[in-house]
């Protein structure tokens, strides 16, 4: 839709005040009005009409805490949510994140082999309709995908997800077709750092990186000068398939020697005598907290020796000022934080890494959910007045996989009236 100039500049407002209360947390018009420069009357109408769109709530302040007369508190929508979605070898896991950061829910549906794209899809729409059911009231904008693997940037097909054994799926348009929720797909470590620098550890940050330890591998994201680093085709960040050692061990690339080859969940659980289905980060976390096995320890410093060796060369190259571990990793830096420090210290620059912090995804276990609803909510943010999300009355959902016949999902697949588009 063609606007004017006032309209432009009313939308571009619009969005500078949902993304303060979405990324930043819940602010009053006082505190907005001196983040933006906006005059009272400005914010006061801007904030008026976000809450008639019904994406942010206004709430009366603690009158305990505040002196002189009280400025409401604004706070993003709880009820304005995403889906997201992450498939891995073991598991598809679906989420309902709202605009305020809440995670509404999360369901892990192990698989008992590595699904394929149209098992993938498939399972995700019997989930996506259930909870369609549990929150028919909400409003749903879409749905963002964290894949392992890489994506293509400027339409969401992912050229190559090894582990996944995905390659040059279309997997964005077949989850839209069965859903009718627009669909957009990206790395999954790329997501992680997009997450934690918003809403984890990275919090005001502008140069990190993120690395993601899960059951399809090792992946990374990168945010270099306050921009997050895609590179040409978004393919930017695969740390996995950096060389650590003259090792024999091939990663999913067939490259050995690298990170990916030498750090890997499989060993941690196999060592600790664990399923690998049923396993999450946190509980390997607590399982390698409690053992006091001779071989499990032996394990540990070995992949951290490795970890390090990586970590090294991206503090010498990217000069960040943080380095946020998730999945496995984490786990691995929480057993022993003081060898991982002082092995990296070992092999990069002193100057370099006297102002490089290490630590842990904040976010845990929902940190991909997190990352992955961001890009269904980009939109939304570019443009809060959009009409964009879910429609009511879509036809049964179905998965057509290549070359064969459309099979029904489920039997009762139509969305409730009750959910509407913004």
């Amino acid at each position: 839709m063609q606007g004017n100039n006032h309209d432009d500049v009313r939308r571009h407002n619009l969005s500078i005040i949902l993304r303060l209360v979405h990324r930043g947390g819940a602010a009053s018009r006082a505190q907005l009005t001196r983040l933006t420069g906006l005059n009272r009357s400005t914010i006061g109408a801007l904030v008026a009409e976000l809450v008639e769109r019904g994406l942010v709530e206004e709430r009366t302040p603690d009158p305990t805490k505040l002196a002189g007369r009280p400025s409401p508190i604004v706070a993003a929508s709880d009820r304005v949510v995403a889906i997201a979605v992450n498939p891995e070898i073991d598991a598809i896991t679906v989420g309902v994140v709202a605009l305020s950061g809440v995670v509404h829910r999360s369901i892990r549906f192990a698989t008992p082999t590595t699904p394929t794209v149209a098992e993938a899809v498939a399972i995700t729409a019997s989930i996506v309709t259930d909870l369609r059911r549990e929150f028919g009231e909400y409003s749903i904008i879409g749905m963002g995908v964290a894949v392992p693997g890489l994506v293509r940037a400027h339409d969401g097909l992912v050229r190559n997800a090894p582990h996944l054994g995905w390659v040059d799926e279309p997997l964005c348009d077949l989850l839209a077709e069965v859903t009718g929720l627009p669909v957009v797909a990206a790395n999954d470590a790329s997501l992680g750092v997009t997450a934690e620098r918003y809403f984890g550890a990275g919090q005001g940050m502008t140069d990190l990186i993120y690395l993601n330890g899960g059951s399809s591998g090792i992946g990374g994201g990168l945010v270099v000068g306050g921009v997050a680093a895609g590179g040409r085709a978004g393919y930017a960040g695969e740390f996995g398939h950096t060389r650590v050692s003259a090792g024999c061990r091939t990663d999913s690339a067939g490259i050995a020697g690298t990170l990916e080859a030498e750090v890997t969940r499989g060993a941690l659980l196999d060592v600790l005598g664990l399923p690998a289905g049923e396993t999450d980060a946190d509980d390997l976390e607590g399982a390698l907290l409690a053992s006091t096995a001779p071989a499990v320890r032996a394990e540990v410093n070995r992949q951290v020796d490795f970890l390090a060796v990586a970590l090294a060369g991206a503090v010498n190259i990217l000069n960040p000022e943080l380095i946020v571990l998730g999945g496995f990793l984490a786990a691995l830096y929480v057993v022993d934080p003081g060898r991982l420090t002082r092995a990296v210290a070992a092999l990069t620059l002193g100057t370099a890494f006297d102002e490089v912090q290490i630590a842990p995804a904040l976010l845990g276990s929902n940190l991909l959910l997190i990352g992955a609803a961001e890009l269904a909510f980009e939109t939304l943010l570019l443009d809060p007045q959009s009409e964009s999300g879910n429609s009511s009355g879509l036809s049964p959902l179905s998965v057509r996989a290549a070359g064969s016949a459309t099979a029904a999902v489920s039997p009762e697949i139509a969305p409730p009236a009750a959910i509407q588009p913004l």
